[in-house]
């Protein structure tokens, strides 16, 4: 019997310390804002660990509804080198708390109860992280860059000012013509959809200031997305838990401006390519200014090309500047392969034979000369043969051609006679002179033109002086056309 009576003491007395130590909440009009959430946030009726809780009709728990918001202060430019961006934004978040409801409480309130960093901290909290970022942080101090509100009817809003570096992963392929898609992600961190689901705000739920400008981009357009983020045990972004975890996503779409790019890096690469041909007009011989030219226009495209590489990632597919750079590279060194050409054909000693002053006949007789001074060696050899020659048994069968020979005869040091094999070769060209073959011969001949080595260097300079261009000109209209095209 007693210690029932000592356990009924002991229950009456927690229920009247309870009862002392919960404040009442009647008569709210009459306390301070600090006085009504310290009642309304006191630990005999609320708990900042466990997340407000609303129930359906028929009893179920409903997951909390967190509402957000992004107002974009500033961006700036993507880091392409980096793969990242950096925005000042105010974060917003709302949802409703029942906990927090004073219009009974306090009927004469008629403006929410306003605070900073240190009334967010006794209220529960969603836990919301950006899935992308590389680094963020509250904009100036942690106190007066945190806005608080709660509302007559339990409506919380936690609005931040943050600084955030956002990894976004850029396609570079057609770069410096390119468009970017960048997005900023925000998902739940400890509560699942079945504890807490992320909305966007129905009215404007991104916004950037009027006053955002970005110097090497254009913002064409922007939209957001909301979705469900599946995650299981090998996936520790979310920690240790399993589950679906609610999402919202919003991505700009930039467009870079070419403007500067254009005049820093196309345009004297075209110059640069133009002063290459200036070579064309100097002589042949003049090695040293054409090489001193080609070499140096060569170099200076080099670090041109390289300045502009420098500042981007290395990305393992070819972009469309690498394309252009490489096109412009190849023009140059084609400069400095035809000045090589041209100075090794002006130092032959020998004229070259050409059939008809046309460019495929010029070429080929450069290419693989018929000497002019051989010719007349063979017509020289021909006629002293033909003295000794005294019978017709002695010629050839004259069905062989005596012009598939383009070699010179092998001459004797001591007194330049030809050697035997070479006489009896020229015996057997006599042997169809003889059967009437020296009229076709002269009339073949005649038909001829000998050019010196200098008139063919000169001759393929001035092709080149208009080759080149034209196969410049169609280059760029091929690569403008892919540009703007695809």
């Amino acid at each position: 019997m007693t210690k029932i009576v000592l356990l009924l003491f002991v229950l009456y007395t927690s229920v009247q310390a309870s009862q002392f130590d919960c404040p009442a909440l009647s008569d709210g009009d009459s306390l301070s804002q600090t006085q009504l959430l310290e009642r309304l946030t006191h630990s005999c009726r609320y708990d900042r660990l466990e997340r407000p809780i609303t129930y359906t009709e028929n009893g179920s728990r409903l997951p909390v509804d967190v509402y957000v918001r992004w107002y974009i202060y500033f961006m700036q430019n993507l880091e392409a080198h980096d793969l990242q961006f950096k925005i000042h934004a105010l974060l917003q978040f709302r949802f409703l708390d029942p906990r927090l409801i004073f219009r009974k409480v306090s009927p004469k309130r008629s403006q929410p109860i306003l605070g900073e960093a240190n009334l967010r901290d006794i209220l529960w909290m969603p836990h919301i992280f950006l899935a992308n970022e590389r680094d963020s942080s509250i904009m100036g101090t942690n106190e007066k860059d945190i806005l608080t509100s709660v509302s007559l009817d339990g409506t919380v809003i936690i609005s931040s000012r943050i600084t955030a570096t956002l990894y976004c992963w850029m396609s570079l392929q057609k770069f410096p013509f390119d468009e970017q898609h960048c997005s900023t992600y925000l998902e739940s961190w400890m509560y699942n959809t079945s504890e807490l689901i992320l909305h966007w705000e129905q009215k404007r739920p991104i916004t950037f200031n009027p006053d955002v400008h970005l110097t090497e981009y254009v913002l064409k357009q922007i939209w957001s997305n909301k979705s469900t983020i599946n995650a299981d045990l090998n996936d520790l972004r979310h920690g240790a838990f399993a589950g679906n975890y609610s999402s919202l996503s919003f991505t700009v779409q930039l467009t870079r401006e070419v403007g500067f790019y254009v005049m820093d890096y196309f345009l004297p690469s075209m110059l640069i390519v133009g002063a290459s041909w200036v070579s064309f007009w100097l002589q042949a011989d003049q090695a040293a200014p054409r090489l001193m030219l080609g070499t140096s226009t060569m170099l200076t495209f080099i670090t041109l090309a390289s300045a502009q590489g420098k500042t981007l990632p290395k990305v393992s597919y070819i972009k469309v500047s690498e394309v252009w750079f490489l096109g412009c590279t190849l023009f140059i060194f084609g400069s400095l392969l035809e000045f090589a050409f041209v100075n090794t054909i002006w130092r032959r000693t020998s004229n070259v034979d050409v059939k008809k002053l046309k460019s495929k006949y010029i070429l080929r007789s450069t290419l693989s000369p018929r000497l002019y001074e051989t010719s007349t060696f063979r017509q020289h050899n021909a006629d002293s043969v033909s003295m000794t020659a005294s019978s017709a048994s002695e010629r050839p069968h004259p069905a062989v051609n005596y012009r598939n020979y383009l070699t010179k005869p092998n001459m004797q040091a001591d007194g330049g006679v030809a050697t035997e094999e070479t006489r009896k070769f020229y015996e057997f060209d006599i042997g169809l002179m003889e059967e009437g073959g020296d009229e076709n011969v002269h009339e073949n001949r005649n038909s001829w033109t000998t050019l010196t080595p200098q008139e063919i260097s000169q001759w393929i300079d001035a092709k080149a002086r208009v080759m080149f261009p034209i196969a410049f000109i169609i280059f760029n209209v091929l690569f403008w056309t892919f540009v703007y095209t695809f």
